[in-house]
């Protein structure tokens, strides 16, 4: 179980184990939020919530300049692991403009791609190959893309993450 750290402005900050978020809420630094019924944590003297949710008593700033790295697993997920030529299933990702020819390894230059659509493109560029992207590729925004760890998250979080978004 895993639980979603959030600060006093209710913007997401973590995800941590939910004995991570016990210590936190048993040491006042934390309230429950949301919390997972029909489970709860039996202690010596008290039995506690499960949490799925808590938030910070302090305010706790997060950093504006948070930037998500670049990774094929990221482009995939962005773009729905759907190639973004063809719309078919994507298992690879493509530069736009290929690296031969300056193109760099930025969210604007790569696209997930299928397996066909990449070997016959090759080194070229769209244009040359009379193709269109179906979507303008650009960095992920959203509380999802820069809290780690929300990728598998709980049905709990999204009201909490949409907010971050």
């Amino acid at each position: 179980m895993r639980t979603l750290v959030l600060n006093a402005g209710y913007e997401p900050l973590a995800v941590v184990s939910f004995k991570r978020a016990l210590v936190l809420v048993m040491n006042d630094k934390a309230s429950v939020i949301e919390r997972i019924d029909g489970d709860p944590v039996w202690g010596a003297n008290t039995v506690f919530d499960r949490p799925a949710v808590i938030i910070l008593s302090r305010y706790v700033r997060v950093p504006q300049a948070r930037r998500v790295p670049v990774t094929r697993r990221g482009v995939l997920r962005r773009d729905g692991s759907r190639c973004a030529y063809c719309g078919k299933s994507a298992s690879t990702i493509d530069h736009v403009m290929p690296r031969s020819r300056g193109g760099g390894d930025t969210w604007a230059n790569l696209v997930a791609c299928c397996l066909r659509c990449n070997n016959l493109k090759s080194d070229r560029t769209p244009k040359e190959m009379g193709w269109h992207l179906r979507f303008s590729p650009q960095a992920p925004r959203g509380g999802s893309w820069t809290v780690r760890g929300t990728e598998r998250g709980d049905p709990r979080w999204e009201p909490y993450l949409a907010l971050a978004a």
